[in-house]
């Protein structure tokens, strides 16, 4: 965007300038901060997934060597707080008076605070049952061990089927049947017609499995209480400050000027660390009890058992369509396990709703969406949040619906695919696209990949024992998010402009993105602009980060209150200069009187006056990104191995501020997705709930050695939505991967016979479709 301020620098890829910082080992991450006389933190966590807490006895654990106090739920309950309220329910996606989204007036969705220490029941394996503090955390560690807890061990339901099984054990007795939320989405009548009068119709039950948030830094928090002022401190890595802050608040029952949160440097967030967590509650209130600053650090054993997890759906789509391969009709019937807690669960289940008709014209779609509870840990948003499970699903029937009516499968999605000239486009599902040129991104991407002389590429590799397979998805996306956002820039004498803003960045980039666009606005160099987050002394508002939101409406509002600068300083400039401000012209970070060469600098206006400016929006700011991905795989035909050896993507994501970190997220959610797509699997076992991959030993994320060089490749559709022209790049990695990945596996096995595939797809798995596929019965490996 050029403004005539000058600069040049949005556009530019541009290395990022924390990274220096943290390379160096110089970074603050939560762990990193130290308080004089502070005390350590253990959780005694449930060892059962559905239990009865019939009694704690903490006596040995309180007689051991430097233990402070051990605490238990019935404490905390004692000291008059109450669950952490996580407003579940995406406000602008639940509503029972949207036409787009109904649910029986009879059935709310359920959404009950969580308790951070279990009370009377445990209702998964991990679930805090109480704390010990001690003055090392290895003093905490021995003496949780020590504190005994008689459990009457009850039934677990840890799959969605079998917490959907008439008579099953509820996790919630307000939910006897453990459906928590039960809605509908789009035209069931129009969309049941049009499958009943379709030509043909193509049908399949779908899995995404559930996988763990794998975080480089493991959670942390510390808890701080002054008695003088009756305020708590509250340090803890997170996507954005603002929301913890009013939610501990709440849940602490004081006002908000009596809370502080700081999140510091953060490594990895996903979507989880959006939420305020039980641990993080308990060490606060813990350092009131004790008197002391309290800390506690996750071990890895504890991030598989208590992090928020992803994913766990299953999903029954039917597409309808007529001899030519045209769309007339897709419904789906689709079950999200919450887990234990409705923390965020309903996030995924309402964009998997908004977003499932894709890119196609399709007339009618309708959409059953249920949540369901189980006795397993918690699940809630993580990239991408419903959008990749919705793209997986689609198409993979879009290439079963292309073996079905025998038309190429990149024919049929271009004849379905919104043309451009047809926007902006209303889909049957409520969302509105403004722009995208959808024919011509996957055109892009199947002539980058080189599509057609993929036969040739596969015969070679046949040659050598192989079996090879191209496959592809077409993607969208429907960013939403917190509906608020702040920031404020304010000109320092010094020679600096800082911007304080409500996102939070986990990876992303914001102190050099953010600064290229003040850059851009004031004529400064980005070296100039300081960015602060992360603290609620000067952050009083936001919404974080998360959704695709932070340059979208962060970067609308360094717009506006640049501009609010400019002529804040116009004025300024005016009284020194001894000139009416519309005689002034604005360049190189000032005001020159025109025709002369008098000029007053940016920074020595800030010497005579305070110039700063302050910018808030609360509402939506649609934008869709979209691209194509195409993945190209090997597989050898005795051992099952898997190789990519081809990785191509188009994304449209807007205006690139910064194509340097946008290639790096866009490469960092195709890890993420070969991860879930090949490997990632989080078990638990039937009827004890009990989690089987626990450890980095038998949880598998992908090695660098597993994923080939990515070819990678930005254009742009503009959206008039916002004046940067962004829409978004953090997910667009991995939204279209999962069906690319797995779309190729299904076509490099097809000769054998073989029509789908269950993610992961493990050597292990392959090994078994091929076996089956020579006895002759390559379907059973679909539900295998």
């Amino acid at each position: 965007m050029n403004t005539g301020a000058g600069g040049g620098f949005i556009g530019r890829p541009l290395p990022r300038f924390e990274d220096a910082r943290l390379v160096r080992g110089a970074g603050q991450f939560t762990d990193d901060f130290r308080y004089p006389n502070q005390a350590f933190a253990a959780f005694v966590r449930s060892p059962h997934a559905h239990a009865r807490i019939v009694k704690i006895d903490a006596t040995s654990a309180q007689a051991a060597p430097g233990i402070l106090a051990v605490l238990t739920g019935a404490d905390y309950l004692a000291d008059g707080y109450t669950g952490i309220a996580h407003a579940a329910l995406p406000t602008d996606a639940v509503n029972p008076r949207s036409p787009a989204f109904q649910y029986p007036a009879d059935k709310p969705p359920f959404d009950q605070p969580q308790l951070p220490l279990a009370v009377d029941r445990v209702r998964h394996v991990g679930e805090p049952v109480a704390l010990v503090i001690a003055e090392t955390a290895a003093l905490a560690r021995d003496a949780a061990d020590l504190v005994h807890v008689d459990y009457a061990v009850q039934h677990a339901v840890a799959d969605i089927g079998e917490a959907l099984q008439p008579g099953a054990p509820s996790v919630w007795d307000a939910v006897p049947d453990n459906v928590a939320l039960d809605g509908e989405h789009g035209e069931r009548t129009a969309t049941q017609a049009a499958l009943h009068a379709a030509e043909i119709v193509v049908g399949h039950e779908f899995r995404s499995q559930r996988i763990a948030n794998a975080q480089m830094e493991p959670r942390s928090a510390i808890g701080v209480y002054t008695p003088e002022t009756d305020s708590f401190l509250m340090v803890a890595g997170s996507q954005g400050v603002s929301r913890q802050h009013s939610a501990l608040a709440a849940t602490l029952h004081v006002p908000l000027e009596r809370v502080r949160v700081i999140s510091p440097d953060v490594g990895g967030g996903f979507g989880p660390r959006s939420y305020l967590q039980a641990e993080q509650v308990v060490v606060v209130w813990a350092a009131r009890r004790v008197g002391r600053p309290v800390r506690w650090t996750s071990t890895r054993a504890e991030a598989f058992l208590g992090d928020h997890q992803g994913r766990d759906s299953m999903a029954t789509l039917r597409l309808g369509l007529d001899h030519t391969g045209r769309i007339h009709a897709l419904a789906a019937d689709c079950v999200y396990n919450l887990g234990a807690h409705t923390v965020g669960g309903y996030v995924p289940i309402a964009n998997f709703s908004r977003i499932l008709s894709s890119i196609y014209a399709i007339p009618h779609a309708f959409v059953r969406m249920r949540g369901v509870l189980t006795h397993t840990g918690c699940t809630g948003p993580f990239r991408g949040a419903g959008r990749p499970e919705a793209m997986f699903m689609l198409e993979r029937l879009l290439d079963m619906a292309a073996e079905r009516t025998g038309i190429d499968r990149v024919e049929l999605r271009r004849r379905n695919l919104i043309r451009h000239d047809q926007l902006p486009y209303s889909t049957p599902l409520g969302l509105i696209y403004d722009s995208g040129d959808f024919v011509h991104n996957m055109q892009n991407a199947l002539d980058l990949a080189d599509w057609s002389s993929f036969p040739q590429r596969r015969a070679e590799a046949q040659a050598r024992g192989r079996y090879a397979g191209i496959g592809m998805a077409n993607y969208v996306e429907a960013p939403v998010g917190a509906p608020h956002e702040r920031v404020k820039a304010t000109v320092l004498s010094s020679g600096a402009v800082e911007l304080v803003a409500g996102t939070q960045s986990t990876g992303q980039g914001h102190e050099t993105s953010f600064a290229q666009v003040a850059a851009d606005q004031l004529g400064v160099t980005p070296q100039q602009v300081r960015l602060i987050t992360g603290d609620t002394r000067v952050v009083t508002s936001g919404g974080g980060t998360h959704s695709d939101r932070s340059m979208r409406l962060a970067g609308t509002l360094i717009v506006d209150a640049c501009g609010q600068i400019r002529e804040r300083s116009r004025q300024v400039a005016a009284n020194l200069l001894e000139v009416a401000p519309e005689d002034l012209v604005y360049q190189n970070a000032g005001w020159s009187a025109a025709g002369t060469d008098r000029r007053v600098s940016l920074f020595e206006a800030a010497r005579t006056d305070e110039i700063s400016a302050e910018a808030t929006f609360t509402g939506r700011i649609p934008a869709h990104p979209t691209g194509c991905a195409v993945c190209e795989v090997e597989v050898d035909s005795e051992t099952g191995a898997i190789t990519l050896s081809r990785y191509t993507a188009v994304d449209d994501v807007g205006q690139p501020i910064n194509p340097l970190i946008l290639h790096g997220q866009v490469a960092g959610g195709i890890a993420q997705g070969i991860g879930q797509a090949l490997s990632e699997h989080t078990r638990y076992e039937p009827g004890s709930g009990q989690l089987l991959t626990s450890s980095f030993l038998d949880y598998a994320i992908p090695r660098a050695s597993g994923v080939p060089d990515f070819l990678l490749e930005l254009t742009e559709d503009p959206t008039p939505g916002n004046p940067l022209r962004v829409k978004g790049g953090g997910e667009a990695g991995i939204t279209p991967c999962l069906a690319a990945v797995v779309n190729a596996l299904v076509d490099a096995l097809r000769p054998l016979g073989i029509r789908h595939l269950e993610m992961p797809v493990t050597s292990a798995r392959i090994r078994a479709a091929i076996a089956q596929a020579q006895d002759g019965a390559p379907e059973a490996i679909a539900s295998s």
